[in-house]
């Protein structure tokens, strides 16, 4: 996966290291997910039942597990060596960049949405303390017109703060975790997970004020399965490949709704996504699909952190115009090729030489 082709270790610490090309690809399956889900919750709302990929949002969690497994492997051999500030500037190497750049288009597409009149609500004083907010992960919910998102200059930074949240954690006790404790853990994560699940009718929270602690059990539950997949060696092979993977993942996200809807949604996080680690970790890939995995990989992380700005205006001209349905078609599939184009140019011209940059001055220093 395309952080384990990143972390910034010797390279004979590397050369060891199997790569699962599969779980690469299907991390971009399910960062194309939420870009369309980011697009379609603004025509239906996704406890609608009109909304075809309602519950895109599930790819977070997906996310999360996929995260536990990748960390788990990256690290847990090497962590001792390698020490924990070193575990967490080769953390900060590979997410911040992307991190700080989305809060800038944010801000610009803030000040410039040509289909939403700046007001001055916000003085300069209030604008500088949301991009820094913004920039340093730290939470700061004060945009009324934006839902209260905990990042509202780009909503999506919410599951990257978890993500910091769980590498500190993993740094400090998982990692030191034997597996019969993370065992007890994972099982206590998912009663928390269910709770949530049942208080709330679904697993959407996590991205603003008022549901703030439920990003905190989505990611405790999913990060410690991964890592737990990873550490009892649960890696089932078969011959699903990577498109017939990449279906099995896109069901999770078109299940239609339920009656009891905060069931499968907690069963798809609880039992289908682990499944499919397991399952990608041990498929079978043909040569012709790796290129369109490592890509899907690749270009997954820069797809996610940068393509909100966009859904803000698309929302503003939605809210306005009220466009028809084949209007609406063409937008939405010209905006995810757009998106995803607008990705690729980020991570080639700034993801890359950035994190190669730091990456220099680190190991000059």
């Amino acid at each position: 996966m395309n952080k384990l082709q990143n972390v910034t270790v010797s390279p004979d610490t590397l050369k060891t290291k199997q790569h699962f090309v599969i779980l690469d690809g299907l991390r971009g399956v399910a960062a194309l997910a939420v870009v369309i889900f980011h697009f379609m919750e603004w025509i239906y709302p996704p406890d609608s039942g009109l909304n075809f990929i309602g519950h895109g949002f599930l790819a977070v969690d997906f996310f999360f597990c996929l995260s536990g497994f990748v960390i788990g492997y990256a690290y847990d051999d090497r962590l001792g060596k390698m020490g924990m500030m070193e575990f967490f500037k080769t953390r900060l190497i590979r997410l911040h960049p992307l991190v700080i750049l989305g809060s800038v288009l944010g801000l610009l597409a803030f000040f410039f949405d040509p289909f939403a009149a700046y007001t001055g609500a916000y003085g300069t004083g209030k604008l500088i303390l949301l991009f820094v907010c913004s920039a340093l992960l730290i939470p700061y919910p004060v945009m009324e017109e934006r839902a209260f998102n905990l990042f509202g200059l780009n909503a999506p930074s919410w599951s990257l703060f978890w993500e910091y949240v769980a590498n500190i954690v993993y740094a400090l006790v998982l990692y030191r975790l034997s597996r019969r404790y993370l065992v007890v853990l994972t099982t206590l994560a998912a009663v928390v997970l269910c709770l949530v699940s049942y208080r709330a009718g679904n697993l959407l929270g996590g991205w603003a004020g008022e549901n703030f602690w439920d990003g905190g059990a989505r990611i405790a539950y999913s990060f410690s399965a991964g890592l737990l997949i990873y550490r009892s060696n649960w890696i089932i092979k078969n011959k699903l490949g990577f498109i017939g993977l990449a279906i099995l993942l896109s069901l999770a996200f078109l299940m239609p709704h339920f009656k009891w809807n905060w069931i499968a949604e907690a069963l798809v996080v609880l039992l289908y996504f682990p499944l499919l680690v397991a399952l990608g970790a041990g498929a079978s890939l043909s040569p012709g699909l790796k290129k369109l995995c490592v890509f899907s990989g690749s270009i997954s992380y820069p797809l996610y952190m940068t393509h909100y700005a966009v859904i803000w205006m698309f929302g503003n001209y939605f809210t306005n115009s009220k466009p028809g349905t084949n209007e609406l078609t063409l937008i939405v599939a010209i905006g995810t090729l757009l998106l995803v184009s607008i990705a690729y140019v980020v991570m080639v011209v700034y993801d890359i030489p950035v994190r190669r940059y730091l990456s220099r001055k680190w190991r000059r220093a």
